[in-house]
């Protein structure tokens, strides 16, 4: 049987992006070219043999329009429109190649969108035969953009099988007794919402003295302008498989970004076990909170207090109910699936 070949021309790649290719990579052949490691979040992650990985910066144009030539792909798959190069190559291959635009922006149809909707009957639509997108909100942006029923959903899955091995090593701790601290992972960057948390759990722990504490994983340009505070513990950046020990250790992940197109931590947390506190503006929130947390308004001090007290308000029974929903939320959506779903569009 003649195995299926799939290149990807890929910006910064994560460990959960890699856990799918590992799976697409049981059923078919996969090309991954990508941008370097970004300092800000430098995961790691073992390549396994069946995936070839180069970076971008290693080749030149007319080198990486040879590479993807010579590996004769069925299906391409290409991050956006913002990256020139990549966008010269699918501009270049054979059009029986089906080749698929990813794209994460949600529609909220300003001048530069409505000139993309615009243009693209004349432009994209003649370069990318389809669109793959995380959910709704970006579904709705390629409809704009002419993609229609050639529009698939699920762009984004985490690694599922990597959270739900953490899942199984940390749960039983937690239902003896469950944690009282939130968590946030994510980059130390202002749009994140991380000056509005800080402020919100210090103004909750003046006017409503708790148990609660708040563990900050990551790194960013903000690092050195975090707030500290007794009750707020900075670690910094934790690879995905050095996790554990924080799970164990705490209790309700928090995502409070003003601007979050999608958001995989909200999936990895969510099968990690995890009661969800979310800002309106997370895009993985019309899949992944459902009955397992609260959403507030991103941005929003006083929304975001009471959504934190909503959460130190509930018993350890609600609390390990959530995370049993949230368990399940988060395996609703597997690599296994990521990979058969693009598969298909070649049947």
């Amino acid at each position: 049987m003649v195995r299926t070949k799939v290149a990807f021309l890929y910006s910064e790649v994560a460990g959960y992006f890699m856990a799918c290719a590992d799976k697409l990579s049981e059923f078919a052949d996969v090309l991954i070219i990508r941008w370097p490691v970004n300092e800000e979040a430098p995961f790691k992650f073992e390549v396994n043999e069946r995936i070839k990985l180069l970076q971008k910066s290693d080749y030149s144009g007319p080198e990486l329009k040879r590479i993807i030539a010579e590996f004769n792909p069925d299906i391409l798959v290409c991050s956006g429109w913002m990256d020139k190069q990549y966008f010269d190559i699918v501009k270049g291959v054979d059009k029986r190649i089906i080749r698929v635009l990813s794209l994460d922006n949600h529609w909220v149809g300003n001048i530069k969108q409505q000139i993309a909707r615009f243009v693209s009957p004349f432009y994209l639509k003649r370069i990318f035969s389809h669109a793959w997108v995380p959910g709704e909100k970006q579904a709705e942006f390629a409809k704009k953009l002419g993609f229609g029923k050639h529009t698939i959903r699920g762009y984004y899955c985490a690694d599922t099988d990597l959270f739900n091995g953490k899942y199984n090593r940390t749960i039983e701790a937690k239902e003896a007794h469950f944690p009282k601290r939130f968590l946030y992972v994510a980059r130390y960057l202002q749009h994140k919402g991380i000056f509005e948390m800080w402020q919100a759990f210090q103004e909750l722990q003046k006017e409503h003295p708790n148990d609660w504490e708040l563990w900050c994983l990551g790194t960013g340009e903000e690092w050195e302008n975090r707030v500290e505070h007794e009750k707020i513990k900075h670690i910094g950046f934790v690879q995905p498989k050095d996790l554990d020990d924080y799970i164990a250790k705490t209790g309700v992940y928090i995502l409070p970004s003003i601007f979050e197109p999608w958001g995989v931590t909200v999936q990895e947390f969510s099968i990690a076990g995890f009661p969800l506190l979310l800002s309106d503006a997370i895009g993985s929130k019309e899949d992944f909170l459902k009955g397992n947390g609260f959403e507030f308004q991103a941005g929003n001090l006083e929304s975001l207090k009471l959504g934190m007290k909503k959460i130190m308000d509930l018993d350890d029974v609600q609390l390990k109910e959530m995370a049993l929903k949230s368990h399940q939320n988060g395996m609703s959506y597997t690599c296994e699936m990521w990979a058969k779903r693009l598969l298909a569009l070649k049947d």
